[in-house]
């Protein structure tokens, strides 16, 4: 078995996301940490990339998913921020 530069990436992206699960579940990070979605993301991304060179469908679609959804986390944290400094300055 060959341990190409792409499967190290891969690797550190499932321990980013692994870790980010971890943190969550210890209390050490909220899912509504903006930190949460991008850790998250960018797991989702260093898998994504391993997969490039060595496809798997399944794990495609739910990175693809993953990815999304950290998205929408980051997106929804923004929104949150800026509705939060709005009634500040209200």
């Amino acid at each position: 078995m060959d341990y190409n530069w792409y499967d190290f990436v891969g690797n550190i992206g499932v321990l980013t996301i692994l870790t980010c699960y971890l943190l969550l579940n210890l209390g050490k990070m909220s899912n509504s940490d903006l930190r949460f979605s991008i850790f998250n993301g960018l797991g989702a991304v260093c898998i994504l990339i391993s997969l490039m060179y060595e496809f798997n469908l399944s794990a495609f679609l739910i990175e693809i998913f993953w990815l999304l959804i950290s998205i929408v986390g980051g997106i929804r944290w923004f929104n949150q921020k800026y509705k939060n400094e709005m009634t500040l300055k209200d």
